[in-house]
């Protein structure tokens, strides 16, 4: 038998680095960026500061050089070392709560990868919140002992007030133009996190902002314990090895959410417990009776404020900021539990405007980090499949994305993301993330279709209304001249027929003073709450109104007009009116018929 080694994590990720996404130059660029600008958003989103990140990427000749900088709280002298130098070392990975970062390996694997490629140690700034000068640190990975090197530190003066920078050397390839690329990545991350900003400089010197559509900070997640239901064995029995509870009874008090004083004594009265055993002394088979125990009681579910869902006006300001569309809307579902772990979906879709699109663009995202490979093999994608897009509007041949001009965003937030690999690209099919997916994903796609059938319906209505508007008053001419009568304005008649709500204007002159008369006419099936405004130069005097005084009055009406209502406004100025037609609020314009006349 050959000789038996140990090896360490940093040297076993070493020889395996395409586990951690570093698969080839293009993509191992993006993983960098990706895990420097993630610390960076979970860093200022911890402190409660609006994130303001800066990203380079330069081209050294034959290596890329990659610096990302935030305005986070900087990070403690003593900690930087270990946080870029040591993998599987980080803050996070015993805490239960929605994280970027869970296993403590993404930073120090980009550090690992720039030396691995080019030799070269990366560089850290930081400096904390009220501190004179920044900790700088160039260092290295033992990978033999998983262990940071120093080559050097120091402090220096930085001209940040606070924050961190990271600079790495690495072997990649920059591509542009692709779903795949630096530029798209941080381009998605910006809709998931619309209240960060994100400056990109590209090889080129080209600069790119991402500005923040929101200056609100999203809610912060808080840690929770474990919840009995999702609890296996082996770590139960860690639990109870290494806890500081003295008796069993209070282990499960205070070790665990959902359990008080009634529910710890119905599980031990089912596990055959009294309750003052000392749970370092107990073993396997009893650790087994507390499983099975679990499972046979009731209980609430987690606690949801472990989860900070990103909330559907912001999705939907997000979507409107990117893409311009014709049509938004976003759905944040109520939180659920697989296997102990609360999670919950966001689903958004964005039709129309300057969407330009042969396949629908589908967004992916997981605790609000952007998914940009392995879409096919993705429960996200699948979800997304896996619905009849026929019957809300949209073209698709089979179980595959739908074709359209539209984009369809799905985020899945949890504490614990069932990611499919270590390079946290795709998402495990669990079917009841799955089934949160297809509800969110069908009421979604009702409101899309109820917009197309009311878009449709507006069309034909408008065509209909456009031949009404040009054979009508080729009749009522003629049926004038037939009857030797005056011509009649027939907008308000058109208006009857399409069901409109008519606004019309009739104006009287006398010595300079003009009398006007406003005629307020609702054909609609509905009661409109309406505002009419008129802005005029000179003095006026208005029936029940409000005027508001300066260089032109505007005269305002606030009005409810119920169905085959007529109101009449008046008012007398000496002067002229500003606006060509009255100006109405509170309805939509297709549903609107504005005219003016002088009286004969």
């Amino acid at each position: 038998m050959s000789e038996l080694k140990e090896i360490s994590i940093a040297e076993f990720f070493e020889k395996n680095k395409h586990i951690l996404g570093y698969t080839n130059p293009a993509r191992a660029l993006i993983t960098v960026v990706k895990e420097a600008v993630d610390n960076s958003l979970d860093a200022c989103e911890d402190a409660g500061i609006l994130p303001d990140i800066f990203v380079r990427i330069s081209n050294t000749g034959d290596n890329f050089r990659v610096v990302v900088e935030d305005n986070g709280p900087g990070i403690k002298k003593e900690l930087v070392p270990r946080a870029f130098g040591k993998l599987l070392y980080g803050s996070r990975f015993h805490e239960i709560r929605q994280s970027r970062g869970q296993q403590g390996i993404g930073i120090s694997a980009a550090v690992l990868y720039a030396q691995l490629t080019t030799g070269k140690p990366t560089v850290v700034t930081t400096k904390q919140i009220g501190a004179e000068k920044a900790y700088r640190v160039v260092l290295y990975i033992d990978t033999k002992r998983n262990e940071p090197i120093i080559e050097s530190e120091g402090e220096e003066d930085w001209y940040m007030p606070h924050g961190t920078r990271v600079e790495f050397e690495i072997v990649g390839s920059y591509v542009k133009d692709r779903k795949q690329s630096v530029f798209e990545y941080l381009k998605e991350t910006s809709v998931v996190n619309p209240h960060a900003k994100i400056t990109f400089v590209d090889p080129e010197g080209t600069i790119y902002e991402f500005k923040r559509s929101s200056n609100e900070m999203p809610k912060p997640a808080k840690a929770i314990k474990p919840h009995p239901h999702g609890i296996e064995l082996g770590k139960l029995m860690g639990m109870l090895k290494f806890t500081n509870s003295p008796t069993l009874r209070k282990f499960l008090k205070e070790e665990f959410v959902r359990v008080g004083d009634k529910i710890a004594d119905e599980i031990l009265a089912k596990a055959g417990f009294s309750g003052d055993e000392d749970p370092k002394k107990l073993g396997r088979d009893e650790a087994a009776k507390l499983i099975e125990a679990f499972k046979s009681v009731e209980l609430l579910p987690p606690p949801v404020d472990c989860l900070s869902p990103i909330g559907e006006e912001l999705l939907m300001r997000s979507l409107i900021s990117e893409y311009s569309p014709e049509f938004v809307y976003a759905v944040t579902r109520r939180p659920k539990v697989y296997s102990g772990h609360p999670f919950l979906v966001e689903a958004a879709i964005a039709y129309g405007g300057e969407i330009k699109a042969d396949k629908i663009i589908l967004l992916r995202f997981a605790n609000k980090i952007p998914l940009l490979y392995q879409q096919g093999g993705c429960a996200l994608t699948k979800a997304v499949e896996s619905i009849n897009w026929k019957n809300y509007g949209l073209e698709q041949t089979k179980e595959e994305l739908p074709y359209g001009n539209a984009v369809i965003l799905v985020h899945l937030a949890s504490t614990n993301i069932p990611y499919t690999s270590e390079s946290k690209e795709a998402i495990s099919p669990i079917p009841e993330i799955m089934d949160e997916i297809r509800l969110a994903l069908q009421e979604v796609g009702r409101k899309l279709k109820e917009y197309l059938d009311r878009k449709e319906r507006q069309e034909v209505k408008k065509k209909k209304e456009e031949v009404i508007a040009k054979i009508l008053p080729l009749i009522a001419k003629k049926v004038c001249e037939v009857l030797e009568k005056d011509p009649v304005e027939v907008d308000r008649i058109v208006a009857r027929i399409m069901g409109y709500l008519h606004v019309e204007r009739i104006v009287s002159e006398k010595n300079g003073l003009k009398e006007v008369k406003i005629v307020v006419s609702n054909f609609t099936k509905a009661k409109r709450e309406i505002r009419i405004l008129e802005t005029c130069s000179g003095e006026v005097e208005a029936d029940n109104a409000r005027i508001s005084e300066g260089r032109f009055p505007t005269i305002t009406w606030s009005l409810i007009v119920n169905p085959e209502e007529e109101v009449e406004l008046r008012y007398r100025v000496k002067g002229e009116l500003v606006n060509k037609t009255p100006i109405v609020e509170g309805i939509d314009t297709n549903m609107l018929s504005v005219a003016s006349y002088n009286a004969r």
